[in-house]
């Protein structure tokens, strides 16, 4: 049972459900956590059985559009504690977070309710024989893995866990149950990288169309590796090779599948030099999430506001700050945007990570601290945009805890957190 801490105002269980009371069953089924109140709701007419403070128990009955929301709030999103990871995965990037952040950082979550309500993917590892089932039971769909690679030997290496054996056993059923998939492989140089690599999607494509698509991603290096196994960094010769043979088996995919199916994350075009594919490479986007087209799609509405650009002034001058991978990006889009828009002064700063390592690159990663040191007396105009994924969700602050109005009282100017779309850049650049 779960303890109701609210009752959103003219929702459909206002004035008949009240906080302090706990959520026990909705049409006789017991409420574990979140999926079973959201498969058990879902319908227009309901027989919500609760238990008071005072420890009695009642039952009311409950009408509402088919889909729409009970309006019961709950202590955690989970009603439950979030499942820890059981993997000692040889790439974990958490094991390479230094000493002395928030402990939240440090959390390893592995949790199937999560890759259904927030995307978040899984090992399958911790998966009890009643978890695949309730997966299948309540059709949660879809269901997002972490493969790394489908040889039962080397994935239970490099995830450091006996369990990792039966990953495609697990994925085979949710097919056979009707359940969709998506994929990714974070690819080690030297592990499950070149012929490892073409084994996997190989076997992958067997579980299409059950499996929408699967990203390949370079694995993320920080400098606090002391201690762990020996990675090495792609290099930018070794990205475009992966690049080629990931694209090549695409292309085959989509000759005879109708979809290519696989995907580079963009990292790996930043790495290789190379020009991101069109858009209509990306069919739709499928693993945007996940850093696979996410540059293209911002570039394509960036584009399409500077077209339909009504304004009739110049904006302040303003200047950008992201990660060393993307800036010559950004610089690129706004020459282009300032020839067809006349005057555009902005300020591109990468910020090289000294926090986490120079081969860091993205600009999630960046800190409050190198943002400071990096900047401090630098042109940085009226005002510092920068992408909302250096700061914790829903929070002002960054990863070293630096708080955003530190930061802009730091440097004399606005720090800008703007949304991950072209349109909204655009449109900031303007404010």
């Amino acid at each position: 049972m779960t303890e109701i801490i609210s009752v959103a105002p003219g929702s459909p269980a206002a004035g008949k459900i009240f906080p302090g009371e706990f959520l026990v069953s909705i049409n006789g089924n017991p409420i574990v956590d979140v999926l079973d109140y959201q498969f058990h709701s879902y319908d227009s007419t309901l027989l919500v059985t609760t238990k008071t403070a005072s420890c009695q128990w009642k039952s009311v009955s409950l009408h509402k559009e088919e889909g729409e929301a009970l309006g019961l709030g709950f202590s955690t999103y989970l009603m439950d504690e979030p499942r820890a990871c059981r993997n000692r995965c040889v790439f974990c990037f958490v094991d390479q977070l230094p000493p002395g952040l928030r402990e939240t950082l440090y959390f390893k979550d592995d949790d199937f309710r999560l890759s259904l309500l927030t995307g978040n993917y899984i090992s399958l590892t911790n998966l009890s024989e009643a978890d695949i089932s309730r997966i299948i039971r309540l059709k949660i769909s879809p269901v997002n893995i972490s493969v790394h690679t489908t040889d039962p030997e080397l994935r239970t290496m490099l995830l450091g866990n006996l369990r990792a054996l039966r990953c495609m056993e697990i994925m085979e059923r949710f097919r056979e149950a009707g359940l969709s998939m998506n994929a990714q492989i974070v690819l080690c140089p030297g592990l499950n990288d070149g012929e490892a690599l073409e084994r996997s999607m190989t076997a992958l494509l067997g579980l299409y169309p059950a499996l929408n698509s699967v990203s390949v991603v370079p694995v993320g290096l920080t400098r606090h590796r002391a201690g762990l196994y020996p990675l090495s960094p792609f290099t930018r010769e070794l990205a475009r090779s992966t690049i080629t043979q990931v694209e090549a088996f695409a292309e085959r995919c989509l000759l005879e599948e109708g979809s290519r199916i696989f995907f580079c994350g963009d990292e790996f075009y930043l790495l290789a030099e190379l020009p991101l594919p069109e858009e209509e490479a990306y069919e739709g986007y499928p693993q945007l999430e996940n850093g696979v087209g996410l540059l293209r799609s911002f570039q394509s509405e960036f584009e399409e506001a500077v077209e339909t650009f009504n304004y009739p002034l110049s904006p302040a001058p303003f200047s950008i700050a992201t990660g060393t991978a993307a800036a010559a990006f950004l610089q690129d889009l706004l020459t282009t945007a300032a020839g067809k828009c006349g005057k555009i002064e902005g300020y591109i700063y990468g910020i090289r990570n000294d926090f986490f390592g120079h081969m860091v690159t993205v600009a999630g990663l960046v800190t409050g601290r190198d943002l400071l040191a990096q900047l401090k007396g630098r042109v940085l105009g009226t005002r510092l945009l920068i992408p909302k994924s250096m700061l914790r969700h829903d929070e002002g602050v960054f990863l070293d805890d630096m708080t955003l109005d530190t930061l802009s009282e730091e440097l004399g100017v606005p720090v800008v957190p703007v949304d991950l779309d072209g349109t909204s850049f655009w449109e900031t650049i303007f404010l």
